[in-house]
């Protein structure tokens, strides 16, 4: 017996009929003896139908209504999923994030978690009811709805499982684990048994889909195995856990990609003390993340700086940043926004050299030119035309021998 949480997201509560097989699986951990607090994602396309619906209305709604509005989806799951169990014969209690005492930040869109009160919880575990809770949501210090942006709903899991002391939080979702590279870009992408948490923090942040860095983040922090599995097939997952041995020895762990990328460039830039921090400083201001930057050598006091930004961030961060330039003297700003992230992950990369040597190497093989770099210790990312994004991973892939074959 213990204490499991489970997530579902969009697809796996994409219609009634999967709801009730997601209360099937709940109820088949409950049998075993398991008290089971179940987070449940909206159904697959309502949050896209819910912000459609306020598009038609503005193009820049009210993101304190925004926030109200997206909470609905996974509010509506959490009852139906509630109301199957029931049917089952097992009982069970449906919650809003608010109702579990999940506390946030003030950032309507993109709120962060600051504290959890579990209790409302644990007094319903207690009662032998099985808890489901409405992801991606919670209320501020000024008691209003909040959401953690897309892929919220794994944040939420996660931060009850680690609140909760959970002995396992599994992430059901629409594949059988995470893989190497997307299978739908490499054929023979193999899917891993085991990650550690920096690696699966660094592919979440570089492209893969499988989960939300934030949720990763959570459960390095406070130690929270994650397993990642398929609602639709039966099967082992991927665990994610601390590092071992046995991770060292391989390189390279994985190829991720990432096309919702923009980078930016002022040009002709005073190249002062303070200018740099100016620029970056208004666009954190905004509430935009930066991720790659470059500066390049200064001639006659001039120099451009070009960085890069999420792709859906674009609107919110071009008025601002041809703002700044106008401000501090430099040239003209230019975007684009036909550029992908490519990068290679592994914690083995820290005990082994020549990898981005490798990777450069590959990359000129196909004669795919570089824009900019960024490392780590664990991960290489470059910047590349998008058009040769699924060409790269390929052969990145291939390159470090990651495959099924290998």
């Amino acid at each position: 017996m213990g204490l499991m949480v489970h997530k579902y997201g969009g697809t796996s509560v994409g219609s009634i009929e999967r709801i009730k097989e997601v209360a099937k699986k709940i109820a088949e951990a409950r049998d075993e003896g398991n008290d089971v607090v179940a987070v449940v994602s909206a159904m697959a396309g309502e949050t896209d139908k819910l912000i459609s619906l306020a598009s038609e209305i503005t193009d820049l709604p009210d993101e304190r209504e925004m926030d109200l509005l997206m909470s609905s989806g996974e509010r509506v799951t959490a009852a139906l999923a509630a109301i199957a169990l029931q049917t089952m014969g097992y009982p069970a209690r449906s919650f809003t994030g608010r109702q579990v005492g999940i506390q946030t930040d003030d950032a309507h869109t993109r709120a962060r978690i600051t504290h959890i009160d579990a209790e409302p919880i644990r007094k319903t575990l207690e009662e032998g009811k099985v808890v489901v809770v409405a992801g991606f949501q919670g209320i501020s210090s000024n008691q209003n709805v909040t959401t953690f942006g897309r892929g919220g709903s794994d944040t939420t899991a996660v931060a009850l499982a680690a609140a909760l002391k959970a002995d396992l939080c599994i992430i059901y979702t629409d594949v059988e684990g995470v893989f190497s590279a997307d299978p739908n870009t490499v054929s023979n992408a193999r899917k891993l048994d085991k990650v550690s948490y920096d690696e699966m923090l660094e592919m979440a942040s570089l492209g893969a889909k499988v989960l939300h860095n934030r949720a990763v983040e959570f459960a390095k922090k406070y130690d929270v195995p994650l397993l990642v599995k398929s609602t639709f097939k039966e099967g082992s997952g991927t665990l994610v856990t601390n590092e071992d041995e046995s991770m060292e020895k391989v390189v390279v762990s994985g190829v991720t990609c990432d096309k919702k990328q923009a980078k930016l460039t002022i040009a002709l830039v005073p190249d002062k003390p303070g200018i740099a921090g100016k620029i970056f400083g208004q666009i954190a201001n905004a509430g935009v993340v930066v991720d790659m930057i470059i500066q390049n050598v200064s001639t006659a006091g001039i120099t451009d700086i070009s960085f890069t930004v999420p792709g859906g961030d674009v609107s919110k961060v071009e008025g601002e940043v041809k703002k700044i330039a106008e401000e501090i003297g430099a040239g003209g700003v230019t975007i684009n926004e036909s550029i992908a992230k490519v990068s290679i992950v592994g914690v083995g990369m820290q005990s082994h050299s020549g990898v981005a040597a490798q990777m450069f190497q590959t990359l000129a093989e196909e004669n795919i030119n570089i824009q900019m770099i960024s490392t780590s210790e664990i991960k290489v990312s470059c910047v590349i035309d998008s058009k040769y994004s699924e060409l790269a991973v390929r052969a990145l892939h291939e390159s470090f021998k990651i495959g099924e074959d290998d």
